[in-house]
């Protein structure tokens, strides 16, 4: 019997909850990586199994740099999702970016200090990464916001800084020189994480503000950011009410096999521990797996 392939939905700032989730059960999980950032709430939308994790736990009380990334990839994947949507407010680096809009970004670029992946202490792992984004998920998520009115954008470059301070305007204009999109804090943690735990990944980008380099605008301050995060969260509600019904049933993208070109190790010299602290993610490789 094949594993199922459920959906998980990462919220941002101001997605705390999935409107119209049925059947819904609040999940505790304990990982090899610590606690994630909050339960996880499961339930029914769409005719799917989804489960829903608050990025930055319900309240907003973890910090970007704080957040438990591998417990939290690790601790949807235990539960079979094999699609994720990752909502996330970003600043807008270019004009045709606006306050409210979505941008589907297909490219990273990470400006981070932190290094984000599963594997080490005994088994390496090189995954493919030239394409983070599933394009065929972004492709049905366009669709869908497309047709409810709401302006997006298919594909750009999302530049992942630390933080937690804003960008200083020397940054900001080098970014928009560089010729990325949108620039945000948390992201391309999560798209990595997933590549190697093999899930499929889209990102819905909302557009909070305009960074600093924009000097006719006030700079950007978090009560500007929440300003528009409202509108932001209903508007991602929406597209993921019609986008659920979509998503195919079974785990049959590329990304669904990204492992099967990227462990370098040979298994016979697998750690034990190694190899069962990582058994939702290699369980087809083991004995018993799928």
């Amino acid at each position: 019997m094949s594993e199922p392939a459920h959906i998980g939905i990462i919220g941002g700032s101001g997605l705390y909850q999935i409107d119209g989730l049925t059947n819904v059960t609040e999940r505790p999980i304990e990982t090899p990586f610590g606690p994630p950032s909050d339960s996880i709430f499961g339930g029914q939308l769409g005719g799917r199994q989804v489960f829903f994790l608050p990025r930055h736990a319900r309240g907003h009380l973890i910090f970007p740099h704080e957040l438990p990334h591998r417990a939290n990839i690790w601790a949807l994947r235990s539960l079979g999702v094999r699609f994720a949507i990752c909502v996330t407010a970003v600043g807008s680096l270019q004009e045709r970016y606006a306050p409210q809009h979505i941008v589907l970004p297909s490219q990273f670029f990470d400006r981070t200090s932190q290094i984000h992946t599963f594997f080490g202490n005994g088994i390496v792992g090189h995954v493919a990464f030239a394409d983070p984004i599933s394009a065929p998920f972004q492709q049905i998520i366009h669709e869908e916001g497309t047709a409810l009115g709401l302006t997006l954008h298919k594909g750009g470059t999302y530049v992942n800084m630390d933080g937690p301070q804003f960008s200083t305007r020397a940054e900001s204009e080098v970014h928009r020189r560089l010729g990325f999109d949108v620039i945000g804090m948390t992201n391309l943690a999560e798209v990595k994480l997933c590549r190697e735990a093999e899930i499929a990944v889209a990102t819905m980008a909302m557009i909070t503000d305009y960074d600093c380099w924009k000097t006719d605008e006030e700079a950007v301050t978090a009560d500007a950011v929440f300003a528009h995060i409202a509108a932001n969260a209903d508007a991602a509600k929406r597209i993921i009410a019609r986008v659920i019904p979509r998503i195919p049933a079974e785990a049959m993208w590329p990304e669904h096999r990204a492992l099967d070109t990227a462990l370098v190790t040979d298994r016979k010299l697998w750690p034990p521990d190694t190899a069962e602290k990582l058994r939702p993610i290699l369980k087809r490789f083991l004995v018993g797996g799928d």
